[in-house]
């Protein structure tokens, strides 16, 4: 795994307040502006969580604007990291917090963690940009520790190769990278939980989101305002876990469950009786809700054992298999699968910055896009150039053929990536143009616009005939002749069997 260059800091410059030593500094100045005491007295009550959850406290400090960022910092005043180690500091703060939202917003809730322990250890790095670079690569390098990746984990060697130049263009310490590396695999990093979950059995609290996605940059946004785009009876069946790894055969078995896709989300759940939008799905769900963002549905063609099957291979490589009644509603799942998916995945992030050369497929963003319908068709078009110029680049760097085991594989899976992306965004481009030329909001009308387009009149390409010598001979194709293998004892003529103990007495 290889990490991104990290943007420029989340929280602008002018916005900071000065530090104090304490909670007590209620009355601190931050460029001569007396700080508001609202945002001090939220902050103490969410660090005491008087009237708050640990789960609701992330909520009040990942907004970007002034207040909340007042908020975050006025939090952060009452941890004391002096003398302590990043990783430590780092747990003692997630355990403090749930550490939810999106990928920005969590985000900037490491940065004010950031400045924060790089107030209290001035003299550890250089910057706060330090800290926060740091930060962000011990909670990835956690997930590929811990989390269900197949293949080799990432080594010591290669956390120190990924953070070249990253300290500010430097390089950080290599004894503080190996110390925070085999910190971080001795011992992952725990997330904290609300006390009434504590309370409760450790299969009862189990949330289907806390198994596979144990990590939250890796957990889909469940958003319960998002709009409805199809709901009914699906059979799924779990055919390839993360990055592709064949799912164990215990766990391949098809389930029937009634499946809602609201957003960019698949919710599976106990019954059709889900309540209206905008009411939040968790305690109604019967197992672990799928994200769809950056996603592909097709038809299974290659599974003939059932009939009305489709796939859908999501954007951390697994594939799940869904039978659907009908033809008709298996071809309904897929384009609205595929245009919840196009209408809602944001844009990719930069290429990832490392000394790796193996080849490791890109984080995409969880987070729901903000852009119009326009703009997502534009930057899916974009995308879909880049796709095809880095495969027919990789096409014209074929590699040698008695090369080694290891580049054939490094370009088998980066043509598979390849050729997956320019038909991911093949399909977005095409479900947003016909989206756009739509009269109506109606998907049921959007669903046959598109049923039209393709199965619209296609002309018939021309071609050259074979000529015949005479021109009373009909012109249509000669019809083929099967070629029947006869017995031996039909043939008109067969050779002696003779054994070849009595060959000599010939």
């Amino acid at each position: 795994m290889a990490f991104c260059r990290l943007p420029e800091s989340p929280v602008p410059q002018g916005k900071f307040l000065e530090e104090g030593q304490g909670p007590q500094a209620a009355d601190k100045l931050a460029n001569g502006v007396r700080t508001d005491k609202r945002a001090w007295d939220l902050a103490s009550r969410l660090y005491r969580l008087e009237g708050f959850r640990k789960s609701e406290v992330a909520v009040h400090l990942r907004k970007n604007n002034d207040f909340s960022r007042a908020v975050a910092q006025e939090y952060l005043s009452f941890f004391q990291f002096g003398g302590q180690s990043l990783d430590r500091a780092l747990r003692s703060f997630l355990q403090a917090l749930v550490l939810s939202g999106e990928t920005q917003e969590r985000e900037r809730v490491l940065f004010q963690f950031s400045r924060r322990f790089h107030h209290c250890n001035p003299g550890l790095f250089s910057s706060v940009d330090s800290v926060h670079t740091l930060t962000c690569a011990i909670m990835l390098l956690n997930t590929d520790l811990h989390g269900q990746n197949i293949g080799k984990s990432m080594s010591c060697q290669e956390f120190i190769s990924n953070l070249n130049g990253l300290q500010d263009g430097g390089n950080f310490p290599k004894e503080l990278l190996k110390a925070l590396y085999w910190s971080i695999r001795s011992e992952k990093l725990e997330w904290a939980v609300d006390e009434e979950d504590t309370a409760r059995p450790e299969k009862a609290r189990s949330s289907p989101l806390g198994g596979k996605m144990s990590s939250p940059f890796l957990q889909p946004a469940l958003d319960p305002t998002g709009p409805t785009y199809k709901q009914g009876i699906l059979a799924r069946k779990m055919h390839h876990d993360v990055d592709g790894k064949k799912t164990p055969w215990g766990k391949r078995g098809w389930k029937m469950l009634h499946t809602l896709l609201r957003g960019m989300v698949l919710y599976f759940l106990k019954g059709e009786d889900h309540g209206p939008e905008g009411e939040s799905l968790v305690g109604q769900m019967v197992d672990e809700p799928v994200g769809v963002h950056h996603s592909l549905a097709t038809p299974a063609t290659h599974y003939t054992k059932k009939p009305h099957v489709f796939q859908l291979r999501t954007a951390d490589w697994r594939l799940y298999l869904f039978q659907a009644p009908t033809a008709k509603e298996m071809s309904s799942w897929i384009a609205r699968i595929n245009l919840a998916a196009a209408t809602h995945s944001a844009p990719p992030f930069p290429a990832a910055v490392g000394s790796q050369r193996r080849f490791v497929r890109p984080i995409l963003p969880v987070g729901p896009a903000q852009s119009s319908l326009e703009e997502q068709h534009r930057s899916h078009e974009n995308c879909l150039d880049a796709a095809s110029d880095d495969l027919l680049d990789l096409q014209r760097n074929l590699p040698e053929r008695r090369g080694r085991s290891r580049e054939l594989e490094e370009y088998r899976l980066r043509k598979e990536y390849l050729e997956h992306e320019k038909t991911r965004y093949e399909m977005y481009v095409q479900l947003l143009m016909t989206r756009l030329h739509c009269p109506s909001d109606d998907l049921d009308l959007w669903e046959e616009q598109l049923g039209r387009e393709a199965a619209g009149p296609q002309e018939p390409k021309p071609s050259l005939k074979k000529s015949h010598s005479s021109p009373s001979l009909h012109q249509d194709e000669a019809p083929t002749t099967a070629k029947v293998k006869r017995n031996i004892s039909e043939r008109r003529t067969y050779r002696k069997i003779i054994p070849k103990r009595n060959r000599h007495q010939l």
